[in-house]
């Protein structure tokens, strides 16, 4: 079985997009499926040239370069990412002759594939990832009803409703799915899950980092992440300012980068606590458990907030593969994801002395600590992995297949 992926971006751009699509990839060539891949005119937006066609990490990506003259246009450029996919999918799946096409989310992929598919005879699968209307009202680019969202979520509705099966990476999104009409017998969940082999339980703390960063001593809370502002990261600031009066060896730190890093930097200077914080900015991947070795609580304190209710986040998954304690607000995507008090803590979301007082306890009892860790390690080891996610989608292919 050949399957052609549609997709926004791809590696060798880094996202959590690109990721995930690697994973999946990755997985199904494991169990026995091929697999080819194609990109949008958005991933040419972001590299300086791109070739029509490249091989990154073992897997051979078509690239779709710029063709209208509409991408200039604000909303009408839209309509021109999906009419330059729609021709070069054609010319590659007349090509590779897939047995499926497979678009990810954004609708823009989904509504060229749909058509294409339609246009070819192909069956076509959707998957939604998060819905981009909402994303763009929290990286502070629409408003919650206004035209560009309203438009956004209509093209998402009519790639759900015309394609042959959907696929979503949680409950969240499912229901909100099928709250659109769309039956949930068509519908597959494929979860958000972690390579257990790249990401092993970080135990050791890496003295060298320790001293290079003067943390030696210090009680460590902190983010590894994109500083957007739904996660919340003002909130752990706030939380630090009330966790300092009782822990004098109190330290933040922040590593990444984002929209919100100037609005944070801000915040701690302002809270009194530019001290106690340091930011790290980002860092190779690499070396990223070295950072993670450092600190002793994480904090995911996400925003309530449509995109936050419905979609589960990675860093948490991340965090349970590597044996590492954190805290994560009470919204919908992170209860979906943490079994509280077991494998993660959760807080009362938007509230700092909730925030406190979980990290707090959890810098002070070592013995639910190691429970926590153990937990949550044997959580991704038997449930969120990409072995046991990429299995969801065999019996879904095989009904597109017979259909």
């Amino acid at each position: 079985m050949l399957i052609l992926h549609v997709l926004d971006h791809s590696i060798p751009l880094h996202s959590g997009y690109t990721f995930r699509s690697r994973s999946i990839f990755e997985q199904q060539r494991q169990l026995g499926w091929q697999t080819e891949h194609i990109t949008s005119t958005k991933h040419a937006d972001a590299v300086a040239a791109q070739p029509d066609e490249e091989t990154v990490e073992g897997l051979h990506f078509f690239r779709t370069q710029r063709r209208s003259s509409l991408h200039a246009l604000p909303l009408i450029n839209q309509y021109a990412v999906i009419r330059d996919l729609e021709r070069r999918l054609t010319e590659v799946a007349r090509q590779v002759k897939p047995d499926l096409l497979h678009a990810h989310s954004p609708a823009l992929n989904g509504i060229a594939a749909v058509r294409v598919g339609k246009a070819l005879g192909i069956p076509v699968g959707y998957e939604v990832r998060g819905f981009w209307e909402d994303a763009a009202v929290s990286h502070g680019t629409a408003r919650e009803g206004d035209l560009r969202y309203r438009i956004t979520r209509a093209l998402e509705t009519w790639a759900l409703k015309h394609a042959d099966h959907c696929f979503c990476i949680c409950e969240g999104l499912r229901q909100d799915i099928v709250a659109r009409g769309i039956a949930a017998e068509k519908i597959t969940v494929i979860p958000n899950a972690v390579d257990i082999e790249n990401f092993q339980p970080v135990e050791a703390v890496d003295q060298a980092l320790l001293g290079r960063l003067a943390l030696d001593g210090k009680k460590v809370i902190g983010f590894i992440g994109s500083y957007y502002y739904y996660e919340g990261l003002e909130l752990l600031l706030e939380a630090a300012r009330l966790m300092r009066r009782d822990i004098p060896e109190l330290h933040v730190l922040l590593v990444g980068g984002g929209p919100a890093e100037a609005s944070l930097q801000h915040k701690a200077a302002e809270l009194g606590i530019a001290d106690i914080t340091t930011f790290a900015g980002r860092v190779p991947q690499k070396e990223v458990s070295g950072y993670y070795s450092l600190i002793d609580v994480l904090a995911y304190p996400r925003q309530p907030m449509r995109i936050t209710e419905l979609v589960t986040p990675l860093k948490p998954l991340e965090a349970m593969a590597q044996k590492r304690l954190f805290v994560a607000s009470d919204v919908g995507g992170h209860r979906e994801l943490v079994d509280d008090g077991r494998t993660g803590i959760l807080h009362r979301a938007g509230d700092a002395a909730s925030l406190a007082e979980k990290m707090t306890l959890l810098l002070n009892d070592r013995r639910l600590g190691t429970a926590l860790k153990e937990a949550g390690r044997q959580f991704v080891e038997q449930q969120r992995n990409w072995q046991v996610s990429v299995s969801n989608y065999q019996a879904a292919y095989a009904r597109m297949l017979g259909r």
